[in-house]
């Protein structure tokens, strides 16, 4: 459990996000069984549409769509062609979950499936930020994916020496975060927090409320976490990748009801990892 503890100043500016990118792992958008968490999800959405109402630029990064065609075509996905089937599959189900959530708030979710291409290219990489910087100016809410059905990156691992520019979603949100320029990055799975070492091996494990720029949190949470494909140490990676791109990132539980609440409000809950200042490339 973590400590309460004061708010930092940086945890009080949190409050202050206009363009927040919010990531949600798999644990979060799927039940148990494999099936949408609809009454989780829809709690989420509803504090997004308040935050869109409100003038804030949320940008959703959703994982999912593979859980939920493996549901739907009754398989564990075994090799990569089965993989992208079940994308392709649950792909349709998990945005119609969005178009239909936000619509019921007065609001339009707009779908965007991306390849590393997208940001490889330059062409490509700048018609990506005004499509995305339009839906915005819209109200739109824009939910991000890779293209699981062309692109095999975050479905396999990749060759030796080979350098993916991202390899699963949370890669994937932290490069939308720092092109987007965006105010904070949330990054929501099935764990509360960074901690010194595994909670679940190790009684002694104390959770990190704040992690400065620059410094190594000796985090040991090796493995991936449930049916998703990145773990602790991929979900670090990416949080200190924006963070040196100048954006502020909180690690936190999607399974904790009224989360994004508390994190705007400044409380301490997960870990803040503190951004580099915009500019700054150590």
């Amino acid at each position: 459990m973590i400590h309460r503890l004061e708010a930092s100043a940086a945890r009080t500016d949190l409050s202050k996000a206009r363009r927040i990118v919010l990531k949600l792992g798999t644990q979060v958008v799927l039940d148990n069984e494999g099936r949408p968490a609809l009454s989780r999800l829809y709690g989420l959405m509803e504090t997004v549409a308040t935050l869109r109402r409100q003038g804030a630029q949320p940008v959703l990064v959703s994982s999912g769509a593979v859980g939920l065609g493996a549901r739907q075509l009754g398989i564990q996905p075994e090799g990569l062609s089965q993989k992208q089937a079940c994308a392709a599959a649950g792909q349709g189900q998990l945005m119609s979950i969005y178009q239909e959530g936000f619509a019921r708030m007065g609001l339009c979710a707009a779908q965007v499936l991306l390849t590393e291409d997208d940001f490889a290219d330059p062409l490509r990489h700048a018609n990506l930020r005004r499509t995305l910087e339009t839906l915005l100016e819209l109200g739109a809410i824009p939910v991000l994916n890779e293209n699981d059905t062309v692109s095999t990156l975050e479905l396999e691992r990749p060759s030796p020496g080979r350098r993916p520019i991202f390899s699963d979603n949370d890669h994937l949100s932290a490069l939308v975060a720092a092109h987007l320029e965006a105010d904070l990055l949330i990054l929501l799975s099935d764990v509360t927090a960074l901690h010194t070492r595994n909670p679940g091996l190790h009684a002694d494990a104390r959770p990190l409320t704040e992690i400065p720029f620059g410094a190594d949190p000796q985090a040991r949470l090796d493995g991936t976490s449930g049916r998703g494909r990145g773990g602790m140490v991929s979900k670090v990676a990416a949080a200190r990748a924006a963070a040196k791109a100048g954006v502020p990132v909180v690690l936190a539980s999607g399974l904790a009801v009224g989360i994004l609440d508390q994190i705007l409000a400044g409380e301490p809950v997960g870990t803040l990892f503190l951004a580099a200042p915009r500019g700054v490339q150590p």
